[in-house]
């Protein structure tokens, strides 16, 4: 839905479908028997560990979904809300939840679904559970320390125990195909009428070497992101993949002359962005131009988008990512932006030809440039006047603030 590429859902329709989502999602939990405290409770006594295993095939299935979805491309994982992590009131938090859930016998959700077909347990729960979110505002001057202790930030595990998330994709399966194995044989020694009665043991035994082939394969799975910045990146990529440059010169005569038919993309990052604005640029890193914010300042295909970096790698970098996600109309600013800074603005001499594609040649080679002397001097007498205009432009820009775009908001979620 909301963070499949491209928005195949509005905004709005997300709302209706989240809905729909919501009530198919409670109809199983009924289904299943989880509107039954004795079905919950089962997990803590021995007897039914059906809801261990749904938890782990939910989130197994979800990990898998995301990482495969995420290596294709088709998942925008950055807009996947994460819950902040406040360490203390997470364990805290997770030992009441957990004697509620054995003394209760339902967690949050299995209580709405009990509720709704009218068990009464599941509405004392509710009930209770209403009464103490509503103690737990009136006192939080009380909890605050607590609650906001220990803050870690919207973490994720892999990368908190440094690993990738394949490898932790695959350990994660392989936890849940043991769980299974250990409380099968659990669940037949305690209730031996049970659950795991009525399993079929080839069956079982295939879908746990199925599902860890898929945990095998996540290994080779990284986040399309990373996969297409780590291709793009490798040299030899980038000296035999052309793109369309600009000179210091041109650039800056078509911000002094405000040209409406461009678009300059400032990569550098937003602090250093904001001391040094370009006139007229977007700050966009390299990082966001995946995101959907940017897509219509870098779809307009009627202006030619210049991409400025500290460095001519970085700017080519990210403009054959751009081209890759399908933008067009693309250009670089040759030798980066420090060359357009001395050659304009300190009136220095500039680097000269750019660094890969030399004269359009677009092969890495050099082509040999007849020297105009008429054109030199044309060209000082341009860049005394232009250091002037530029440089007044900048500080205006500067001081009228950066043109940001307004970042789409996380839709925030989660059991």
């Amino acid at each position: 839905m909301f963070p499949l590429v491209p928005n195949l859902i509005s905004e709005e329709l997300n709302l209706i479908v989240a809905l729909l989502i919501g009530i198919a999602f409670g109809f199983v939990l009924e289904q299943a028997g989880f509107s039954s405290s004795k079905k919950l409770a089962g997990v803590f006594y021995g007897y039914d560990f059906t809801v261990l295993r749904v938890f782990f095939t939910a989130g197994v299935t979800a990990m898998s979904g995301i990482i495969i979805l995420g290596y294709l491309g088709w998942l925008d994982t950055d807009f996947i809300y994460i819950n902040p992590t406040y360490l203390e009131a997470a364990i805290l938090g997770g030992v009441i939840m957990g004697f509620g859930f054995i003394i209760g016998g339902y967690c949050p959700g299995t209580s709405i679904a009990g509720m709704a077909i009218g068990k009464i347990d599941a509405m004392f729960f509710v009930g209770g559970g209403l009464i103490g979110v509503f103690l737990y505002a009136e006192m939080y001057p009380l909890f605050e320390g607590i609650t906001n202790a220990s803050f870690l930030g919207n973490i994720r595990i892999f990368n908190s125990i440094g690993i990738s998330q394949g490898l932790f994709g695959f350990l994660l399966i392989a936890m849940a195909v043991g769980a299974f194995v250990m409380t099968t044989m659990i669940e037949k020694k305690v209730d031996p009428e049970g659950p795991a009665k009525t399993f079929n043991a080839l069956y079982h035994r295939l879908a746990g070497i199925g599902i860890l082939a898929v945990g095998v394969a996540l290994l080779f799975m990284p986040d399309y992101k990373e996969r297409l910045f780590t291709e793009i990146s490798n040299p030899e990529f980038l000296q035999t993949h052309s793109v369309k440059e600009m000179t210091a010169d041109e650039l800056t005569f078509r911000m002094i002359d405000r040209d409406p038919k461009i678009a300059v993309i400032d990569l550098r990052p937003a602090q250093e962005y904001s001391v040094m604005p370009l006139p007229g640029s977007t700050n966009i890193e390299t990082k966001q131009i995946f995101q959907k914010e940017f897509s219509e300042v870098l779809g307009n295909r009627h202006k030619k988008k210049i991409f400025v970096a500290n460095t001519e790698t970085e700017a080519r970098t990210a403009a054959l990512i751009a081209q890759r996600l399908g933008y067009e109309n693309i250009s670089i600013l040759c030798n980066g932006l420090p060359n357009l800074i001395h050659s304009i603005i300190e009136l220095k001499p500039d680097a000269g030809q750019c660094t890969f594609n030399t004269a359009g040649t677009g092969n890495g080679q050099v082509k040999s440039l007849r020297i105009d002397e008429r054109q030199i001097k044309d060209t000082e007498r341009f860049r005394v006047k232009a250091s002037v205009s530029l440089a007044l432009m900048m500080k205006e820009a500067k001081n009228s603030g950066a043109k940001s775009t307004k970042l789409v908001k996380k839709i925030a979620g989660g059991c």
